[in-house]
């Protein structure tokens, strides 16, 4: 196993597997509804545009359902790696846990459920800042709808430019409970392996771009990420 101090460049990933341990849903159900909904009727411009309350509905939900949520042991074990490396973490989740854990460089690059922005202005506001008229939100400075803060289907997500920076220069490349599906983060693990970083994985199955990974090892990321954190900075 490669040891790591503060100069080794550290870049990890994380989905939906490691929020599904605090008691977050993970990204779709098996019948292929999101908490009940269809996706395009609320993860896409399109669905906001067509009916905006119904979409601010189910982020509020989905909000509410991720303070009631702690960080898990795998959040923790972020943390102290963090302490130990020069080190990034990219996120899929939208739930704030690993800024709740304690983890102080993330990138979020679906966005974040506790805030939203004009679409107007762009102005952004956390959610307990806002009010609602009705059933929506409107700007304090220009009266614009406000909508969540969230990339959907058809946007690009938040910090591409610094997501790829890190890759280029990262010796290890750590992917925390995705499934190695959803593009572009599906292909982050192919940019870290060709220009020589150590591409590891934790898992419940192999991701589907498990090629590209030289270690893999199957588990919660609560049960296995404290054990495999120690043994790198020790």
């Amino acid at each position: 196993m490669l040891k790591v101090n503060h100069a080794t460049r550290v870049v990890v990933l994380t989905g939906a597997g490691i929020s599904a341990e605090s008691g977050i849903r993970t990204f779709r159900d098996s019948d292929g509804l999101w908490e009940q909904h269809r996706i395009e009727d609320v993860a896409t411009p399109e669905a906001f545009q067509r009916d905006p309350a119904l979409v601010w509905r189910f982020y509020m939900a989905r909000y509410l359902q991720s303070l009631e949520a702690e960080p898990n042991a795998g959040h923790k074990a972020l943390v102290t790696l963090e302490e130990h490396t020069h080190f990034t973490l990219i996120t899929q989740n939208v739930d704030s846990l690993h800024s709740r854990a304690g983890n102080k460089s993330v990138l979020e690059m679906h966005g974040r459920l506790s805030s939203c922005f004009c679409t107007l202005c762009r102005t952004r506001f956390i959610l307990p800042e806002i009010s609602f008229d009705g059933d929506l939100p409107y700007c304090q400075r220009c009266e614009g709808l406000l909508r969540p803060d969230i990339v959907w289907f058809g946007e690009v997500p938040y910090y591409l430019q610094e997501i790829q920076s890190a890759l280029k220069k990262c010796k290890i490349f750590l992917i925390v409970g995705t499934s190695g599906v959803v593009y572009p983060a599906a292909g982050f693990v192919m940019t870290a392996k060709y220009l020589g970083a150590k591409t590891i994985s934790v898992n419940l199955e192999k991701p589907s771009n498990h090629s590209f990974i030289d270690e893999f090892y199957p588990g919660k990321a609560g049960d296995v990420l404290p054990g495999l954190v120690q043994e790198l900075i020790s």
